[in-house]
């Protein structure tokens, strides 16, 4: 006679902070901050912010409930941490004018609008302060050039920062890929549905080549299920459209990956190109999510030669494993390899550089551009000519 076990019932990752946040108004209490907003001041919010106010609404930036405090601000730039003592690494901040915020008072409530004119919800101000941007450049993005992305959208903002939660009456609108827009507690529902226990997350704001496809199911021989998770908030005008990158996004699920163990979802925040920190931030959404592990390649959300390789790497050891939760992959540089004839990394593959197959951002566009085929050990080639016909299109002028 033999002893089976039996699954254990399905436990899922707890959000950061132990509750998943819920700031979307409902029903009569929707229809009566509705009727409020009318006759608050409106204060006109950028591309950045709006990505912000629906991330927090959802809940994918549990535990915040709205926009930063001084208090937070400051224990998150200098130490990266929330007051409560919680890991966290980016400013999350809401921006006005000086006219703007000497026209409100603590305690006052103010309607937010996007660039478009949509009322968005109601923030409850319970701070306004100077925000230090030379600060929070230098300690956050470890420079104050404007070269660098992060840092021009800090400077880009209002002289002043607001703080206090937010109550939204409805999310940005979008009107794009719609049935991949779902919120932290529909993947959560998802991976209960599919049973997933062990499940990891790909960030990416690009197309998938061949060493994203590899880093990507090395992680799956170890999980239940992959959640590709592209980024499609505000990033830098020349990343490629996300028009594109979710057609490609799309040709691998179908010709590479088993449909049924991976979930292809859109992440609504913005690009902070903040390295390192923002590694750590892009973990913790992933937590909340619902996912069990993150990987974490080379040059993590990095951009230009701000960061080191492997900076993303080490910043996960400022901190125990349990306090961040979720569990990072961390992979190296990876390649198709002609000695092995396989993928590999430079951990894994006996051969030189001169095995290596291996092209530069700028070599790949510029063979895109000229309509030529990147070797298929680098790209699928049907990824190639999404991205080819892509570019063909937007430099006639046409939509992509």
């Amino acid at each position: 006679m033999t002893t089976g076990y039996t699954p254990a019932p399905l436990k899922q990752i707890e959000p950061h902070g132990g509750e998943l946040i819920n700031r979307v108004l409902e029903g009569a209490a929707r229809d009566e901050a509705l009727a409020r907003a009318q006759s608050l001041p409106r204060l006109t919010i950028n591309e950045w912010e709006e990505s912000d106010v629906e991330i927090i609404a959802v809940g994918a930036l549990s535990p915040l409930r709205g926009f930063m405090n001084p208090d937070d601000f400051e224990s998150v730039v200098n130490d990266m941490r929330l007051t409560n003592g919680l890991p966290w690494t980016l400013p999350v901040t809401l921006s006005a004018s000086a006219d703007f915020a000497g026209s409100v008072r603590e305690g006052d409530e103010v309607a937010l609008e996007s660039e478009r004119g949509q009322l968005l919800g109601i923030l409850k101000i319970e701070s306004k302060y100077k925000h230090n941007k030379s600060k929070e450049a230098l300690k956050v993005y470890g420079t104050d050039e404007l070269a660098h992305p992060g840092v021009a959208a800090i400077y880009k903002k209002g002289e002043y920062l607001l703080g206090g939660p937010i109550d939204v009456i409805d999310l940005p609108h979008h009107d794009d890929f719609l049935d991949r827009r779902l919120t932290p507690s529909q993947t959560r529902a998802v991976f209960r549905e599919r049973n997933w226990r062990r499940v990891v997350a790909f960030q990416t704001r690009n197309p998938i080549h061949r060493a994203h496809e590899y880093m990507t199911k090395v992680a799956m021989e170890i999980t239940d299920g992959l959640l590709l998770h592209p980024l499609m908030g505000k990033t830098k005008d020349d990343d490629v459209s996300p028009e594109l990158r979710m057609k490609t996004y799309e040709v691998m699920i179908e010709k590479y990956y088993p449909k049924d163990r991976v979930l292809l979802a859109v992440n609504p925040s913005a690009m902070r190109y903040a390295g390192p920190r923002e590694a750590i931030f892009h973990a913790i959404l992933r937590k909340n999510y619902g996912c069990t592990h993150f990987i974490v390649g080379r040059d993590h959300a990095g951009v230009g030669n701000y960061y080191g390789s492997f900076d993303a790497h080490y910043i996960f050891d400022y901190f125990e494993p349990e306090e961040i939760g979720i569990t990072p992959l961390f992979f190296d540089y990876t390649f198709y390899c002609r000695k092995t004839g396989g993928m590999a990394s430079v951990k894994t593959s006996p051969g030189t550089k001169e095995d290596w197959v291996t092209l530069s951002g700028t070599k790949v566009r510029e063979m895109l551009r000229a309509g030529e085929m990147p070797p298929p050990e680098f790209t699928r080639p049907e990824v190639a000519r999404i991205l080819i016909e892509g570019m063909a299109r937007a430099d006639t002028g046409a939509n992509i």
